[in-house]
């Protein structure tokens, strides 16, 4: 595969109509039109916020940690899902222990200071073993359990909610996509690296799950594919970002393909390659992430 310009502020856009149902767009460098929208500066805040706690199945609950946006006019509220384990340990400020690494959950504080909402979410109080959220990704529960979050948040904010999933995080905002209607029913949704390849006969049935695993055509709002060309992770083939567009008939949907990153990140494999400090977790672009998660919400008014 071609090595690209380390620069991880360097993009550039083509966009070709696939059909009317879809748009490619390839990403190698910021629009200078996104000025409109820039990214915030000043000091990150210490505390993520505060944990919520919603009941859930009986017994069991799911918590969040919820962050006000910087400003008086917050843009959305954004439902952020690690991959891995999912099970984020979240502190009392509603801070993770854990998958700090993560794309999503490093960037909780910059995407803030931008001017959105946010609702890093755990891994309920049933499914926080070594496994974390493991096969309950795909089941109907899981999407239940999201749509509390959602609910809660549209109650607090009184603003449009998007989930947004990174690597295996992808599988769950996949299921609230496809399986909630209504007011539980995510405004729009933001895939980044999707699983789009599992390992059949593992040893843990769960790690043969993929996002083809669940109706990706019954989604009806906007979804965002976004993958990293040099992506070596074997479970996010970047390749397979268009079939994930084609096979959500229903909605309008476009693929971005990121470039760019520290030079000596392209070389990353095996386990490693998986990870938040590799291409698949968009390592170096914490700003370029967040302004293509700004571009998308903004993309939806």
């Amino acid at each position: 595969m071609p090595r690209h310009p380390a620069a991880a502020g360097r993009l550039s856009r083509s966009t070709k109509r696939a059909s009317p149902v879809f748009r490619t767009v390839c990403l190698s460098c910021l629009l200078l039109a996104f000025a409109i929208l820039p990214l915030a500066s000043g000091p990150v805040h210490a505390s993520c916020g505060e944990v919520v706690r919603l009941e859930t199945r009986g017994a069991e609950t799911i918590a969040y940690g919820y962050g006000l946006a910087d400003g008086a006019s917050p843009r959305a509220a954004l439902v952020l899902l690690a991959g891995g384990s999912g099970f984020l340990n979240l502190d009392s400020d509603g801070c993770a222990r854990k998958l700090t690494g993560n794309t999503l959950v490093r960037n909780q504080k910059l995407l803030r200071l931008s001017g959105f909402v946010t609702a890093v979410v755990d891994a309920p109080s049933d499914w926080q073993g070594k496994d974390g959220l493991g096969g309950f990704r795909v089941e109907e529960d899981h999407a239940k359990d999201l749509s509390l979050v959602i609910e809660d948040l549209r109650k607090r904010t009184k603003l449009p909610v998007y989930v947004i999933g990174s690597s295996r995080g992808t599988i769950s905002a996949v299921n609230a996509a496809a399986r909630l209607v209504g007011q539980n029913a995510p405004n729009g949704a933001m895939l980044m690296s999707p699983v789009t390849s599992g390992r059949d006969g593992a040893f843990k049935a769960w790690v043969a799950d993929t996002v083809f695993d669940l109706e990706l055509h019954t989604i009806t709002k906007p979804l965002s594919v976004v993958v990293h060309v040099d992506d070596k992770c074997p479970r996010t083939p970047p390749e397979l970002g268009a079939k994930v567009v084609k096979k959500a008939t229903a909605t309008r949907a476009t693929l971005l393909t990121v470039k760019g990153g520290p030079e000596n990140s392209t070389s990353t494999r095996g386990l490693k390659a998986c990870a938040g400090k590799a291409p698949h977790g968009f390592v170096g672009q914490d700003e370029d992430v967040v302004r293509i998660i700004s571009e998308f919400v903004a993309a939806q008014k």
